[in-house]
């Protein structure tokens, strides 16, 4: 196996795992068990592939910039040497950020992980120039997208108790969370836009996202996607016309800790199909041009499949029309 090209400019050193202390602003929170196991497997039957990146802190003493968890397992396993890239000490803005960018560019961090690193990122950066970083900075700072910064902000946003509950939910099992960074992300997306839309709610939005919680425990909620649904209810004033009164029945509906009907019966139930019926006018607009020039066309010109499903159409419209 070809071994990895180092840039110029650093150092590739064989160091004792013993003489690389952890980073202290290393945000990861979760060494999960299972990960960690499979990790030090890999190493035993490979080796460390992929060096450690660390400064020297003082002679021979070290600190890691990226690899805690590969160092941790060099030293469940008593390696000797650690193959590491020692790079220049560097500010502790500096020390974010390179941070931020192997991993973006590597093996991506929780989110939460991700934003609370973003989080001190952004306090450095506006202590140092005077003012907070732009959307688009931050993108070009930490190899971040606009996207994935915009997703680590509703997390940060998210109130203290929650971020808890996160925090103690990600130290589980993948395959046992239930409470996920995904839950987080789609349901306050969903609750800004009722909230835009119905200000009301504001002051009870602690019991909102209590009650949500509780009906994704009990299974109520099923997929996480399901908060589009959500936004598409509390949207259907402005979408489709519906009165904002009948919009507040619906979405209390979901609120209520006492109402065990999911979002999506709830959706189904009201707004689903003006949904479908919009969605399919620009379908039936696009149809009706393509027959119109079928009609020119000899039959045997046209595919027979689609024939078919134009006939079974047919059928279909013939029974709307009769009832």
């Amino acid at each position: 196996m070809a071994k990895p090209s180092v840039p110029q400019h650093l150092a590739l050193k064989q160091i004792h795992p013993d003489s690389i202390k952890s980073n202290p602003d290393n945000p990861r929170l979760f060494f999960r068990p299972e990960e960690m196991e499979e990790l030090e497997v890999s190493i035993q039957k490979i080796g460390i592939q992929v060096p450690v990146s660390v400064y020297e802190e003082a002679a021979g003493k070290y600190v890691l910039i990226d690899g805690e968890r590969r160092t941790r397992c060099a030293r469940k396993l008593n390696l000797s040497a650690v193959p590491a890239l020692v790079q220049k000490k560097p500010s502790r803005l500096q020390n974010l950020l390179l941070m931020s960018n192997i991993h973006a560019l590597r093996e991506q961090w929780d989110y939460l992980t991700i934003a609370l690193n973003l989080e001190k990122i952004i306090a450095l950066f506006e202590k140092e120039n005077g003012e907070k970083p732009t959307e688009t900075v931050l993108s070009k700072q930490t190899g971040l997208s606009r996207g994935q910064i915009r997703r680590c902000m509703l997390l940060l946003n998210i109130p203290k108790r929650y971020r808890e509950e996160l925090i103690e939910e990600l130290g589980k099992k993948k395959s046992d969370q239930v409470i996920t960074e995904d839950f987080f992300l789609e349901m306050e997306g969903a609750l800004r836009a009722v909230n835009r839309r119905f200000p009301e709610y504001e002051e009870s939005v602690d019991d909102i996202r209590d009650t949500l919680i509780e009906k994704r425990r009990e299974g109520i909620i099923g997929a996480v996607t399901d908060f589009r649904k959500l936004t598409k209810i509390a949207t259907s004033h402005d979408n489709l016309g519906e009165s904002k009164s009948a919009v507040k029945r619906t979405l209390d509906k979901v609120f209520n800790p006492k109402n065990k009907a999911s979002i999506e019966t709830v959706y189904n139930e009201t707004v689903q199909f003006a949904y479908a019926e919009r969605r399919i006018g620009g379908q039936v607009t696009a149809v009706t041009k393509f027959i119109d020039q079928a009609l020119g066309k000899k039959i045997d010109e046209i595919d027979e499949e689609l024939l078919s499903e134009l006939k079974d159409l047919y059928l279909k419209l013939k029974k709307i029309f009769k009832d």
